[in-house]
């Protein structure tokens, strides 16, 4: 018999889960449904957490390599892409195994396996063994995610050849690797192996790396990862991707050709909403499998909602967590819902970089009078403890009100820092303003520190500070 529900989340993610939660804490009788057999989402097994601990590994392999203060303990040591993996299915694991007792303490019935729609109340749950539970709700929320975008003339199956996903799986060191689409991922995944000691090309089909950010960002970016021996190629575009015995052969539009031992494709990726049956309940994705919402996050089906990265922009697992938690308080019908709008870019490559507001660019096409504040972190003490002198802390405001416009940070723990500018631009009136830098004691030493110093360094240009 069909079991009954107030609300059916499919997708075990960040975005799934916050709505889970805030919908079963609200009392409604809540399921989730996930095609693994372990929640946590692509997040916890495909992208975030995985990358992100491989990421951290490979930063300690580097400090170890290149300060002085380890040569004393031994040489430099290499370390294998399969070993350094290690540390992240230990995080996967307690990443799940914490998850899992959320859905415990809040009475979620979790069910595995594919969700399928047959109409517009109804959802299959397809098991692993084949066979079908059937459950019914009054509302749904689709929470499915995203996997990379595969084009039909990149051969998959070759050994060699690898997407975002299927990386993580393996099994050498390459000597080369050629990456394809210098996106958020494409960057971080050159940093990543980059650091193993791995040669990269890094393909970006666009005329500058992540050109979404402040451009002296973009630019810091650039010239690091140059520094650090990886070769950009701007501008180009793949013709074909050939797997060979030994190597892969890229041939670009350009009449160039790039070789190397392992290929990995970073270029797009795709809403997981293909095996959902969305006819059955009047929905279509659009090309990329993404689908649209309203400012309540949900479809033109108005009892069946979407959050996190099925629906697009900005794609960020900590804007897809929010996302879901406020789609959980609207289907509860709590006053509590919010859209989800101030979210600050977090990437994790080596160093990090994290922003927040409007660029440089973007304040110039619009006529805003702005100043910029800039620290440099090989000017703060506990940069120089640390070692990590590489980065800028910029603080964008305006000329005339002092009001704090954008934050952007490249360099180590950017993605920590960010959030304490974002904390004032979010108060409301006078209180938003770059004055709060020098008129409050930051521990001595820290990297917040950078604030105070970004914030001289913009109010001299303007007042007599």
């Amino acid at each position: 018999m069909p079991t009954k529900f107030d609300l059916v989340v499919i997708g075990a993610g960040p975005a799934g889960e916050g709505a889970a939660m805030r919908a079963a804490k609200a009392g409604l009788e809540t399921a989730m449904v996930d095609e693994k057999a372990m929640v946590g989402g692509n997040c916890a097994h495909l992208g975030t957490i995985p990358s992100k601990a491989l990421r951290h590994a490979v930063k300690q392999i580097i400090t170890f390599n290149t300060d002085a203060l380890f040569r004393d303990i031994g040489e430099p040591r290499t370390f294998s892409f399969p070993k350094v993996l290690k540390r992240a299915e230990s995080v996967i694991a307690k990443q799940v195994k914490l998850r899992t007792t959320f859905y415990s303490r809040n009475e979620i019935k979790l069910y595995h396996g594919q969700a399928r729609f047959t109409d517009s109340n109804t959802l299959e749950v397809v098991k692993s063994d084949g066979s079908i539970e059937t459950l019914i709700a009054d509302k749904f929320v689709i929470a499915t995610g995203s996997r990379p975008y595969r084009p039909d003339d990149v051969d998959f199956s070759h050994r060699q050849i690898y997407d975002s996903d299927t990386v993580l799986k393996l099994q050498h060191t390459p000597r080369k690797i050629v990456i394809y689409g210098a996106g958020v991922i494409g960057c971080e995944y050159a940093s990543i192996f980059c650091g193993l000691g791995v040669r990269v090309e890094l393909i970006n089909t666009r005329d500058r790396l992540l050109d979404f950010l402040d451009y002296e960002i973009s630019d810091s970016l650039s010239y690091h990862l140059r520094d650090i021996g990886v070769l950009i190629r701007n501008g180009e575009e793949y013709e074909d991707v050939i797997g060979r015995e030994s190597d892969v052969v890229v041939k670009l539009k350009s009449g160039k050709i790039v070789r190397g031992d392992t290929f990995l494709w970073c270029n797009g990726r795709t809403g997981n909403t293909d095996l959902l049956n969305l006819d059955a309940i009047g929905l279509l994705a659009n090309h990329r499998g993404q689908l649209e919402v309203n400012d309540r996050y949900q479809t033109v089906a108005s009892h069946v909602y979407a959050a996190g990265d099925v629906i697009g922009w900005p794609s960020l697992a900590s804007a897809a967590y929010d996302q879901g938690r406020s789609t959980g308080a609207g289907v509860a019908g709590l006053e509590d819902f919010y859209l989800v709008e101030d979210v600050p870019t977090g990437i994790y490559t080596l160093p990090e970089i994290s922003s927040l507001g409007k660029t440089e660019q973007e304040l110039t096409q619009e006529r805003v009078p702005y100043e910029v504040g800039q620290a440099a972190f090989k000017t703060v003490a506990r940069a120089q403890i640390t070692g990590e002198t590489v980065g800028v802390l910029k603080i964008l405001f305006h000329r005339e009100t002092l009001q704090i416009l954008g934050i952007h940070c490249f360099g180590d723990q950017a993605s920590e820092i960010v959030h304490i500018g974002q904390a004032i631009m979010n108060q409301p009136g006078e209180a938003n303003s770059i004055e709060y830098f020098v008129n409050t004691t930051f521990n001595y030493p820290t990297m917040a520190e950078a604030y105070r110093v970004a914030a001289l360094n913009g109010l001299y240009r303007v007042s007599s500070y």
